[in-house]
Parts: C-alpha cells; sequence; structure tokens
C-alpha cells in the first residue's frame, strides 16, 4: 500500500516551482481580506480632520477609535485558532468578512463615537481572524517553492489598501471612504465559494480522500501528488499517537524554540511602530510642518513597489537576510524621524527637520513593506506543528495585536510628550529584531511545513 502510494500514477508530472490556476485563484481570494484590513488600517488617518470636525471628537475620542481596532484584533486572534481549526479555513475566511461588513456599516451610518468604536472592534475581531487564518491557508495550500511568495503576496495586499486608502482619502468624506472599505470584503464572500478547504486541515480531521483531491485540484490533475500526500499523512499519523491536544501543551519544552520565534518577531515587529505609524501618518506630518497631502500621497505610492519586490525577494533571498536588513531600515527610518524632531526644538536646524522626518517615514515604509510584514507573517505560519498551529499561532497572533494596542494608543499622547523620544524608542525595538532574528530565527525556505516544524521540534 505504502509502495503504490509513492509511486507516480500514469503519466503524472513531478510537483514543480510552478504555481497552478487554482492556487493562484486560492491566493487571490484570500488577498481579499489582506485588501480589507489595509483599508481598515488606512482608514483613521486621512478620515481623522473630517470625523473629529462632523462628530465633534476629541484628541482622546480618537486616539480610542484608532486603537479599538487592535483591541478587537487581541480578541478575534484569541480565538482564530480554534475556530479555524474546529470550521476550516474557508468558513473562518467567511466569519471575518461578515465582521469586516458589519463593521464598516456601522462607521457608514455612525452618528456617535460609539457607533464608530463599536464597528471598528467589530473589524478588529475580523482583523484578528484575518491575521491567523489568511497565512496559515496561504502556507497550507501552496508549493514549497514559492510558499514565501504567495504569504508575502498577502502582506502587498495590505500595502496596498493602506495606500489606496491614502490616495483616495484626499478626495472623498469620511462615509464615502468607508463604503469603498466594504468591497473587499463583499467579493471575497462570494469568491470563497469557489476555492477548496485546506488539505492538511481536511486531513487532520480524517477526510483523507476529501484532502488528496483538495491537493491534486491545486496541484493540477497532471502532477503527481504522492510524495507530499505520503509527507501528509505521516505527520498525521505521528500526531495522532500523542494525547489530545490542550492548550497548555504548546508550552512544552520541546516546542519552546518555536514558541519563542512565532511570540518574538510578533512583539518586536509591533514595538518599532508600524501601525501607529500608519494609523497617525498624517499627524506626524502635520506637526513636522511637512505638506500632509504631498506627504501621505507620496508614502502611498512609495511603498506599492517594495511590496512588490518583497514577494519574490522572500523566496529568493530567504527569510532571515530579508527581515535582518529590512530591519535594520525600518530602525534607521525611526532614527531619522527621531533626528528630525529634535532639530525642531533648535532654531537653527529647524528647516532640516520636515525633511528629515519625511524621509524616514518613507524609509520606513519602504523597507517594512519590502520584508518586516511578510517575513515575520510568513515565518509565523510555517514553523507551528499542527497539533499546537491552533493555540501557538492564536497566541502569537494576540501578541501582535495586543502590542499593537499599547503602542498605538499610547502614541498620540507619547508624542503630544516627546515626538522625538517616542521614535528614539521605535529605534531600540526595530533594531532589536536584528539580533533576535540573526540568533534564534531558522531559515525556512525551501522547506516543507512538516520538515520545518520537525526541525524545530527536535532543537528542543
Amino acid at each position: 500500500m505504502e509502495e503504490q502510494l509513492l509511486r507516480p500514477k500514469g503519466n503524472v508530472l513531478p510537483v514543480g516551482t510552478s504555481c497552478s490556476t487554482p492556487v493562484v485563484l486560492s491566493t487571490c481570494v484570500v488577498m481579499c481580506g489582506s485588501l480589507a484590513y489595509g483599508f481598515a488600517v488606512g482608514y483613521s488617518s486621512p478620515a481623522q480632520s473630517s470625523i473629529m470636525a462632523d462628530l465633534g471628537l476629541s484628541i482622546a475620542d480618537y486616539s480610542a477609535f484608532g486603537a479599538i481596532l487592535t483591541l478587537g484584533g487581541s480578541i478575534g486572534s484569541l480565538v482564530s485558532g480554534t475556530i479555524a481549526d474546529m470550521v476550516g479555513r474557508r468558513v473562518t475566511m467567511w466569519i471575518m468578512d461578515l465582521c469586516f461588513i458589519v463593521g464598516w456599516l456601522s462607521i457608514i451610518f455612525a452618528t456617535s463615537v460609539w457607533w464608530l468604536d463599536i464597528g471598528r472592534f467589530i473589524m478588529g475581531v475580523g482583523a484578528g481572524l484575518l491575521f491567523y487564518v489568511a497565512p496559515i491557508y496561504i502556507a497550507e495550500i501552496s508549493p514549497k517553492s514559492i510558499r514565501g511568495g504567495c504569504t508575502a503576496a498577502l502582506a502587498f495586499m495590505v500595502y496596498f489598501g493602506f495606500s489606496l486608502m491614502f490616495l483616495i482619502g484626499n478626495f472623498l468624506t469620511w462615509r464615502t471612504l468607508a463604503i469603498v472599505g466594504i468591497i473587499p470584503s463583499l467579493v471575497q464572500l462570494l469568491g470563497i465559494f469557489f476555492i477548496p478547504e485546506s488539505p492538511r486541515w481536511l486531513a487532520k480531521i480524517g477526510q483523507i480522500k476529501e484532502a488528496e483531491a483538495s491537493l491534486q485540484y491545486l496541484r493540477g490533475k497532471n502532477v503527481d501528488i504522492s510524495l507530499e500526500t505520503a509527507e501528509i499523512k505521516d505527520n498525521v499519523e505521528s500526531l495522532a499517537h500523542l494525547p489530545r491536544s490542550r492548550y497548555l501543551d504548546m508550552f512544552n519544552l520541546k516546542y519552546a524554540h518555536s514558541l519563542i520565534v512565532g511570540l518574538g518577531v510578533m512583539i518586536l515587529v509591533q514595538s518599532g511602530g508600524t501601525d501607529a505609524i500608519s494609523s497617525f501618518a498624517s499627524s506626524i506630518f502635520k506637526k513636522a510642518g511637512c505638506s500632509v497631502s504631498f506627504a501621505t500621497t507620496t508614502m502611498g505610492f512609495i511603498q506599492l513597489p517594495f511590496a512588490a519586490m518583497g514577494i519574490f525577494l522572500l523566496d529568493a533571498a530567504g527569510r532571515r537576510p530579508v527581515l535582518m536588513v529590512a530591519s535594520a531600515g525600518t530602525c534607521l527610518g525611526n532614527f531619522l524621524v527621531g533626528v528630525g524632531f529634535l532639530c525642531k526644538d533648535y532654531d537653527q536646524m529647524s528647516q532640516i527637520s520636515a525633511t528629515l522626518v519625511l524621509i524616514g517615514i518613507l524609509g520606513f515604509g519602504i523597507f517594512y513593506s519590502m520584508g518586516v510584514g511578510g517575513a515575520t507573517s510568513t515565518i509565523v505560519s510555517e514553523i507551528f506543528p499542527m497539533n499546537i498551529k491552533g493555540s501557538a499561532g492564536s497566541l502569537a497572533i494576540v501578541c501582535n495585536w495586543f502590542t499593537s494596542w499599547i503602542v498605538t494608543y499610547a502614541f498620540n499622547f507619547l508624542f503630544a510628550w516627546s515626538p522625538s523620544g517616542v521614535f528614539f524608542m521605535f529605534t531600540f525595538f526595530s533594531g532589536l529584531m536584528i539580533p533576535f532574528v540573526a540568533k534564534i530565527v531558522p531559515e525556512t525556505k525551501g522547506r516543507t511545513l512538516e520538515e520545518i516544524q520537525a526541525s524545530m521540534t527536535l532543537l528542543n
């Protein structure tokens, strides 16, 4: 039986490096969710002045509105792994879309800050589900040779949505902008009906024939999937001999390496200030004396080609070098912004303040979109074994969202206290990512999920 499984059947092709049409279609559908999140993150900055004026919000009110997305994300990520393991990846994405749709509708018809906060919180719950299920689904359906690029494409769509909101936010009212924000979720809601379930999830719940059918559809009808199928089956059988997985199992010493890597990159990436910069870019540029419309438009345009570059870099150069180089770039960007605001305090150097801040923010955006965002989400989607993937993956995303909430909510208060000081803090945490990756994070390029997870478990 095992020999028949491993033997190619008829005139079939081995699994190659090409990306099949079903994988492309599935990735595009999942990318709609990333676009929806990009719209949600990019919305708060261009809409800030008009919402505050129309609804009479204070800085504290709007800070809460900007930050509550991350609080909702923390709640959503807490249950994301459990939901995805119970009902599957596709149904989880469907629930996620409903959260985004209901959230945007609440904002569109908002007459007070409460409706704004409720809507953004519900969207945050959907985003928490997205951050877990989207990269996990892509990692589980993609061939190993292009897995990094497919996962990085999700990050690209976040930047695309973020940039598009910045661009069109200069011309649309905040309610019209919210209507635009709802479109990707509606598209994905329909698209989910045309993509297959993850073969690895199907195998995990014992639906072996359905898993093989899903994998064959994803790879192509003339592609030999026997080796990949055997590897998935072996992994599922090895997990079946383990005791029933409990939430606390992820704290077992043998999973320590995976857990440290997953939690570490998620905490550090948010401590570097990415969501705070994205949410309040307009305030930062205004404080520095930059033209807000010019700066935000430039920021929107400049990130896209570098985010597209990141799709290819992860599989060409590897996760570790891309993440270390990109982290060094974000560190330098934050440092330049800090120096720029420091110069603003000195009359003889105030002229260069706006220039340094603009260069620093643009540099941060370039390097983050080129590698930090895509590399961290790719690594987290790859490192956890199937038996703890739900609990450990959820915990990693919770850490990401909770850190983001702290940083985003505190940003306006810290920024008012010391604009340079807050960016020097971001500089420290951005720089800390470099030795962390160099010492602890493994290279996952060109390896199957089963190989990665087995090697990290054996290391412990």
